[in-house]
């Protein structure tokens, strides 16, 4: 009995002891566990007033909404948020799912926390988080406002509201070195529900703001084409709006020319060469004001029919030359006036001799020309001056190289062909073919390449000597160890180029019959007038430039000298 009561007793002193350890563990836990609350940085969630079911889903749905729309604010971890409010959704269709299973209208938050551990370490885990996050917007926020404010060229309006269903940030910011790492992070939107106007104002209502796509015509590199042309148009003011564009009056290899009005001067037009931005022809054109204002210092009186350069400026990148204006250039004369008969010949003979004049002067101050052309010659308007202009091409005369593509190729000499240096002849060739031209309006050598035009002079004056053919670089291209001409063309069956050898060459071409077609009914000193001119041409185009008519020898023919 004895033992049986001791065994008793030790049995309940052992439970006894048991519970009170576990009494102990759980007085611990609870202690822990309200140290752990009071410890939280979460605040207590408020009390709040009895919310219906369908109230309360909308009040979570709104809030939802707001998170959203905070997050396209928030400029840092991203991804942080979009965890939390993944985990907001779960939780809210949780609830719903609970919510369901109960059949309760109110819903009561109460102020003490609720029993439920697990809940409550997540709710608190989420509340930490929201914190902290907003926490560092706030300062990332204060951050960007102080170096913002310290900016000179930055505009910022920043409005945040509690309720977070009307925030609004809005920057305008402009190009500052200080804030370019700013612009790496900040991906900005326009308010489209912002009642301020924030589109750009246009100022001036006829400047039309291209889109960028369309290349802004305020940037710089829009003044000029692919090709380094200046684009032009009709109402541009340049040179600080001295001159308004009225007209485009062409555009060669060099430049565009355009017709502008002179502000400074009532009814005062001149005509404006704008060079090709390019370091080429920029060079180009600082040659060519160089030999017009040469020009203007060995002709002050204005006798020898050479354009004059009035003075010059930089546009834009583009080098600009202000010329006299004229009333169009010979090519357009002989469309107008010439039909298919070309021009008088008192009016010929009188351009004639302005043309030598022209030579002349440039003979003197030692300049080749080397695009002598209609396109090339101005006609004032009452169409009795004339006056050589686009000195592009000119050049010294010792500064010459052999070159077979100088000059346009319908008024190329022989010499340039055949790579034999040249000399102020070129010119005077140049010149025969114009004033050819000019009497008949048909062009006088019409080869498709310098093969052919070497058989168009030959058809003219017969074979190339064979003492040019020695002095001759491109003589093999053209001729074979014979000096038999090598014509090349095609074939008509094949249309593959063939070189048939011509050891003999026949004169077709004769001037004074092309001369006599155009022109006709004429009277007895009008006839003597044509043959004197058709012996000026044969001179002028010798194929040998040592025996070509000079400028000086030029002046003194009857066909200038003699009148009608």
């Amino acid at each position: 009995m004895a033992e049986s009561y001791r065994k008793s007793n030790r049995d309940r002193s052992y439970k006894s002891s048991r519970s009170e350890r576990k009494s102990k563990s759980v007085r611990e836990h609870r202690e822990k566990s309200k140290t752990k609350h009071t410890d939280s940085k979460t605040p207590p969630l408020p009390i709040m007033e009895h919310f219906s079911m369908e109230e309360l889903l909308k009040k979570r749905k709104l809030l939802c909404e707001n998170l959203e729309k905070f997050e396209t604010y928030s400029y840092n971890e991203p991804k942080t948020m979009n965890n939390i409010n993944e985990r907001k959704r779960n939780h809210i269709n949780r609830d719903k799912q609970d919510n369901k299973s109960k059949n309760y209208t109110d819903v009561k938050i109460f102020k003490e926390p609720l029993p439920d551990y697990n809940h409550e370490v997540i709710h608190s885990s989420e509340s930490e988080d929201e914190e902290h996050i907003i926490e560092q917007r706030r300062k990332q926020r204060k951050q960007l406002l102080e170096q913002l404010n310290n900016s000179q060229n930055n505009i910022i309006n920043i409005e945040d509201d509690i309720k977070m269903n009307d925030s609004q940030v809005h920057y305008e910011i402009e190009n500052n070195d200080a804030v370019n790492s700013i612009k790496n992070t900040i991906k900005e939107t326009t308010d489209m529900f912002s009642e301020k106007d924030e589109f750009p104002k246009n100022k001036n209502p006829e400047v039309i703001i291209q889109d960028n796509n369309d290349k802004n015509a305020e940037l710089a590199d829009n003044w000029d084409d692919e090709e380094g042309y200046y684009k032009a148009r009709v109402g541009d003011c340049i040179n600080n709006n001295r001159y308004t564009v009225k007209s485009i009056l062409g555009q060669g290899v060099f430049a565009n020319v355009v017709r502008a009005q002179d502000n400074t001067f009532k009814d005062n037009e001149v005509a404006i060469k704008i060079i090709r931005n390019n370091e080429l022809m920029q060079k180009t054109g600082l040659k060519e004001m160089a030999i017009l204002k040469e020009i203007n210092d060995n002709d002050p009186e204005d006798k020898y029919h050479c354009v004059k350069l009035l003075r010059n400026f930089i546009h834009k990148g583009h080098l600009c030359l202000v010329l006299e204006p004229f009333y169009m250039d010979m090519r357009s004369i002989l469309k107008k006036y010439g039909k298919h008969n070309g021009i008088s010949l008192k009016a010929l003979m009188i351009y004639t001799r302005q043309l030598f004049l022209a030579l002349k002067l440039l003979s003197k101050i030692g300049v080749v020309h080397a695009d002598i052309k209609p396109d090339n010659i101005l006609v004032n308007e009452n169409k009795n001056v004339l006056k050589l202009c686009d000195f592009g091409s000119a050049a010294k005369v010792h500064e010459n190289e052999p070159t077979p593509y100088l000059v346009s190729r319908f008024y190329r000499a022989p010499e340039i062909i055949l790579g034999i240096p040249y000399s102020y002849g070129i010119d005077i060739w140049s010149t025969a073919c114009t004033i050819y031209e000019m009497a008949t309006n048909n062009i006088l050598f019409t080869g498709g390449c310098n093969n052919k035009m070497l058989k168009c002079f030959m058809d003219l004056k017969g074979k190339v000597p064979s003492k040019l053919l020695r002095r001759s670089k491109f003589k093999d291209q053209h001729f074979d160890y014979k000096n038999s001409f090598l014509l090349r063309k095609k074939d008509k069956v094949t249309e593959k180029e063939k070189i048939v050898e011509m050891s003999h060459i026949v004169i077709c071409k004769d001037l004074q019959r092309d001369l006599k077609q155009c022109f006709k009914k004429l009277t007895s000193n009008e006839e003597k007038k044509l043959l004197q001119l058709k012996d000026l041409l044969d001179k002028m185009l010798m194929l040998d430039e040592k025996q070509r008519l000079s400028v000086t020898d030029g002046l003194k023919h009857p066909f200038i000298q003699v009148q009608i």
